[in-house]
């Protein structure tokens, strides 16, 4: 699964570039996710705008990925599509995320 990395003043937006995050991709996704964040510090935005479809798996992908931040890091999420925004909201995980309308613009229209 690749995922590109742009750093900005405010944070590190890593764009998923891949239309799912689901069992068969959930591990690597892990992986890539481990790797960008044990070299950076601050805020990561992850910007799903690609993703259309995430399963439990994926899900978990994700919050594992939150989970093995070191101190005074954050995962912050960007971009959801409906679909994927459905499942965050249906799972409470919305609640756990600071969840922005675009990565480019954290804060704005979003819920941190």
């Amino acid at each position: 699964m690749e995922l590109t990395v742009e750093t900005t003043p405010a944070a590190t937006i890593v764009r998923v570039n891949a239309s799912r995050i689901d069992a068969p991709t959930a591990l690597q996704f892990k992986e890539n996710m481990r790797s960008l964040t044990s070299r950076g510090s601050g805020v990561f935005i992850l910007d799903l705008e690609q993703v259309d479809f995430i399963d439990s798996s994926g899900l978990g992908a994700v919050v594992a990925s939150m989970k093995q931040l070191l101190p005074g890091q954050t995962l912050e999420l960007a971009a959801l599509q409906p679909i994927v925004e459905k499942v965050f909201r249906l799972t409470r995980m919305e609640t756990i995320f600071t969840i922005h309308e675009t990565a480019d613009q954290p804060g704005v229209g979003g819920q941190g």
